[in-house]
């Protein structure tokens, strides 16, 4: 399978987006720690909208333990109400009006269009309509709603960096670790089926739906 190389040179700025604490965890964990672990120096915007009390305390520290390779790194972590966001609609699109104007990220990372989660659709919904020249990744949470898809496109992530993210979540979250679902076989085994699908040397991957997709012929 051809594989479309990311060059570093053109790789400086990313901006990862979650409705809450572990939604980008869990989504993109692997990529990111794949992405800063191999030598790759960014700069990267990290920004959670519904966090509260220790749900916002495990999101910066769980933040802080991947990022620790980046170049620099903020962390947003904002306190819109868990499940609401569609009827706050106008407050959280201030806050993408807000991160316009201070990042122009080179690759978003987002919740994906079709998740039956309210407050996921509406992220994705603002990302699209804020940043409409840039390369939109659109991540995965597997849950309840039973709405995984058919992403098209797949980083493979290391065995390694496969322990070590699952490792971190239950380092940072520890509030949700009686959660039936927030277990090593759910997060190992998505991974696991995503690196089936893409013929991954490692066995793993994480994937992601893009939207459009540029390419250059030089």
């Amino acid at each position: 399978m051809l594989g479309l190389p990311l060059p570093r040179e053109r790789l400086h700025r990313l901006l990862v987006l979650g409705a809450h604490p572990d939604d980008i965890e869990i989504g993109c964990g692997g990529t990111l720690l794949t992405l800063l672990r191999n030598g790759a120096d960014l700069d990267v915007t990290w920004v959670v909208f519904c966090a509260t009390d220790a749900r916002a305390h495990e999101a910066r520290i769980s933040a802080g333990l991947f990022l620790e390779s980046a170049g620099t790194s903020e962390v947003l972590v904002h306190s819109f109400r868990d499940g609401f966001l569609p009827y706050r609609g106008g407050d959280v699109k201030d806050v993408f009006e807000e991160l316009k104007a201070t990042v122009s990220p080179d690759v978003v990372f987002t919740h994906t269009r079709h998740d039956l989660h309210q407050d996921h659709r509406l992220i994705c919904d603002l990302t699209w309509n804020t940043w409409r020249d840039h390369l939109i990744l659109e991540y995965e949470i597997p849950k309840f709603d039973g709405d995984l898809g058919s992403p098209n496109v797949f980083v493979h992530v290391s065995e390694e960096l496969v322990d070590e993210k699952i490792r971190l979540l239950h380092e940072a979250f520890s509030s949700q670790r009686d959660k039936h679902w927030f277990d090593d076989d759910t997060f190992r085994g998505l991974m696991r089926i995503r690196g089936m699908e893409s013929v991954s040397r490692t066995g793993y991957a994480e994937a992601f739906t893009c939207r459009k997709l540029p390419l250059v012929v030089e």
